[in-house]
């Protein structure tokens, strides 16, 4: 069977494992960051305190939140998981932040 690139389905060069090992690393290193950031600006306008504070405690936080995106990235059953598992709490916490005035 000739699996050239011509002739290879859609399904069928989706189902490569190798999409899957991609889609989990760029949800682990973009989402991440992305998650590590969203947690640094939600600490610091979330938490009381003096606000040197806040953003050292917030920033000191995304940096174990980054390495949990990580795992978590690699720990589910598949892909979308991990997407949807990183990004569902970054929407949420840029949203609570923006609406406790980050970014105004």
């Amino acid at each position: 069977m000739d699996r050239s690139p011509a002739t290879a389905s859609p399904r069928i060069f989706f189902s490569n494992p190798r999409w899957g090992v991609l889609s989990r690393s760029l949800a682990a290193i973009f989402g991440g960051y992305a998650l590590a950031s969203a947690t640094s600006v939600f600490c610091a306008v979330a938490l009381p305190g003096a606000r040197g504070q806040t953003v050292l405690t917030g920033m000191l936080l995304a940096i174990l939140v980054a390495a949990c995106a990580a795992l978590w990235a690699f720990a589910t059953r598949s892909a979308l998981r991990a997407w949807v598992g990183i990004l569902a709490p970054t929407l949420l916490m840029v949203a609570i932040a923006r609406l406790m005035g980050a970014w105004a």
